[in-house]
């Protein structure tokens, strides 16, 4: 299956330090109305946040799309199935910023399916989807304790989860605007109370190389 990227890298690549604690993200809440409006089309492709962090032996990474849910909206909220999400890793000694290896997952009748990590068939604009399943589990509904499936070492986990990302968006319009000269501690989250649809996924280190690794994650549609 062939799909097209919507390449959603969040800024720069993020640089892992695997054999450290290092923990980094990259967020991009608010797109232009096509991507989030009401019944876009595109809205299941709307990464938001992209987090990676070691645990032990194993790099934790997560893909959060659909923000600024309601718990109204929750309920009802769906990860698309004609999208499939990728996190891209670049574990080569040139860190050239393609792939080496990919994991995708794809959601359909209620369950989440992880392929990889491995060698990309396709790199650059287009992905192809890889052939065998590592794990999948069921997507845990919204209000509900998670669902985790476990296959291989990996592990992965799907559904609604409350928006880790601390942002204080008041505070930024004001330094912004010349009438604040810094942020408050505490400030305001202004994502407070909002919803993400999360993808979470574990995998052992040694399945993904040795030393530093470049990683991104993309949205691709089925052509």
């Amino acid at each position: 299956m062939k799909l097209t990227r919507k390449t959603k890298t969040l800024g720069a690549a993020l640089l892992v330090l695997l054999a450290s604690g290092m923990y980094l993200i990259a967020a991009d809440h608010i797109d232009a109305p096509g991507v989030t409006g009401a019944g876009s089309a595109s809205l299941g492709s709307d990464i938001t946040d992209v987090y990676a962090f070691a645990n032990g032996n194993n790099m934790v990474f997560v893909v959060n799309t659909q923000g600024l849910l309601s718990p109204a909206a929750s309920g009802s909220a769906a990860f698309d199935e004609e999208v499939m999400l990728e996190i891209n890793i670049d574990n080569g000694s040139t860190k050239d910023n393609i792939e080496d290896l990919v994991i995708q997952a794809t959601f359909e009748n209620g369950k989440v399916r992880v392929y990889g990590p491995a060698a990309p068939v396709t790199t650059g604009l287009n992905s192809t989807l890889l052939n065998s399943v590592t794990v999948e589990a069921n997507i845990t509904p919204y209000g509900q304790s998670p669902v985790i499936g476990e296959q291989n070492g990996i592990k992965v986990f799907a559904g609604p989860r409350d928006d880790p990302f601390f942002f204080d968006l008041g505070a930024y319009k004001a330094v912004l605007g010349g009438t604040a000269s810094s942020f408050n501690n505490p400030g305001t989250d202004t994502f407070a109370g909002t919803n993400v649809m999360a993808l979470v996924i574990e995998v052992p280190k040694s399945q993904l190389g040795s030393g530093t690794i470049n990683i991104w994650a993309t949205s691709n549609r089925k052509m």
